[in-house]
């Protein structure tokens, strides 16, 4: 979950008021530096695959679009998914990416892509985010939307539960209900793997900007077999990680082992940026993880033709690293983090695990900029080519760092991506 700058501007603030003259550095003055443009990409490390995007087009707004799904200036945080013949979307928009009552989820779905039909719209008077879809397997299969909603204030982050709605046979959405369990929880991926539903949901998600020295955010990895009640895959074990990571997902290599990532926004011992992940085949709950410090902001992991592909956001600068590995007091490190993060460009990127090393590797960026990356997928037109569905900037505007980013207009762009054996 984004959008906290304000907050940590003020906490910086706040935290220097008092400090001695060698706490404070000295401030830049941004107009003596030459505009050099974004530093390049990293190298590439493409693995089985070489990977090019062959085609991008703008799905929100357009005039495929139903009247009754009106664009608001912000269009980000989305999923899609292929249920009987037909192309789920759904997204958000709002006034802008911050928390707002005026926000909305709209879902869609198509035949082609191009023209939609109005599915359904959620407003509750308070932020809605992270909507999921998922199709529970039987006969007939069944289709779900998951939703988090959180609070009003756009300077505080307030989770209240994961909301789930279903498909009826008729076409109609039933209302949003709150999930018993996941009261305080938030959703970040539903998925299949090999006929099994998961979950992966977190709880204590508002520690994240709560800049606290020991943030306690469980991952928790769960399952269901009704769509509503969700439970651990181990009863011994809920939670596959406990610290100050929150947005996590992974996907099942060929030998059935588990490679993953937990975005480690809120820091642990270990540092800030992300955890990067596996289990063994026969218990999927037993993570071991190594720190990371690049920041892999709305992870989608994936397999496709044996690799395991991350797509996530990039942060453009010389390192790409979110940890800053300054010294000082945790809380300082923290807010370091935050308001140099906020301050850079970002890039929708495709990366790659690579496997027997527990690293991940650069691979492509995606057309994007400014506020950028939540990335969703289905399978595209042929067997090498994949269809993601993301948010990003004008992809063909300026190159505006992350904090203007999100309080300009945001679209939601359909690439195809085509993997090449090589």
């Amino acid at each position: 979950m984004k959008g906290a700058i304000a907050r940590v501007g003020l906490a910086i603030a706040l935290l220097t008021v008092g400090c001695g003259d060698d706490d404070v550095a000295a401030p830049i003055d941004a107009g003596s530096l030459p505009d050099a443009g974004p530093p390049p990409p990293p190298p590439s490390e493409p693995g089985r695959h070489d990977v090019e995007v062959i085609d991008t087009s703008r799905i929100v707004p357009s005039e495929g679009l139903p009247a009754e799904t009106a664009a608001m200036h912000s269009n980000n945080n989305l999923d899609v998914v292929r249920f009987e013949g037909r192309v789920y979307l759904a997204w958000r928009t709002a006034p802008d990416h911050f928390a707002s009552p005026e926000a909305r989820i709209h879902v869609v779905s198509s035949e082609d892509e191009r023209t939609w039909r109005h599915e359904a719209s959620f407003h509750v008077g308070s932020d809605l985010r992270e909507p999921r879809f998922l199709v529970l397997p039987g006969t007939p299969a069944r289709l779900f939307l998951y939703v988090t909603r959180l609070g009003t204030s756009r300077f505080d982050f307030e989770p209240q539960g994961v909301h789930v709605s279903e498909r009826a046979s008729d076409g109609t959405w039933s209302e949003l209900a709150l999930l018993e369990g996941l009261e305080r929880h938030l959703a970040w991926r539903t998925r299949v793997e090999r006929d099994v539903p998961y979950m992966t949901a977190y709880l204590g998600g508002e520690m994240i900007y709560d800049f606290v020295d020991e943030p306690r955010i469980e991952v928790d990895l769960l399952t269901t077999s009704d769509g509503r009640t969700w439970t651990p895959v181990s009863e011994a074990r809920r939670s596959v990680y406990v610290g100050g990571g929150s947005e996590t997902d992974f996907a099942l290599a060929d030998d059935g082992s588990l490679h993953g990532v937990i975005r480690l926004e809120a820091g642990d011992a270990s540092g800030f940026g992300s955890r990067v992940c596996s289990a063994p085949a026969d218990d999927l709950t037993q993570w071991s993880c190594v720190t990371d410090p690049r920041k892999y902001d709305s992870p989608l992991v994936f397999a496709h033709d044996g690799e395991i592909y991350l797509i996530a956001r990039r942060n453009v600068t010389e390192t790409g690293h979110y940890d800053l590995m300054t010294s000082g007091a945790f809380v300082r490190r923290v807010l370091d983090n935050q308001l140099a993060y906020s301050s850079a460009p970002k890039r929708c990127a495709l990366w790659r695990f690579v496997q027997g090393e527990q690293r991940i590797a650069f691979v492509i960026d995606l057309p994007s900029r400014g506020d950028t990356c939540f990335p969703a997928m289905i399978s595209g037109a042929r067997q090498d080519e994949l269809v993601v569905y993301d948010y990003s900037s004008d992809v063909e505007g300026p190159d505006v760092d992350w904090n203007d980013g999100q309080t300009g207009d945001t679209f939601v762009y359909r690439h195809v991506l085509r993997f090449t054996a090589r």
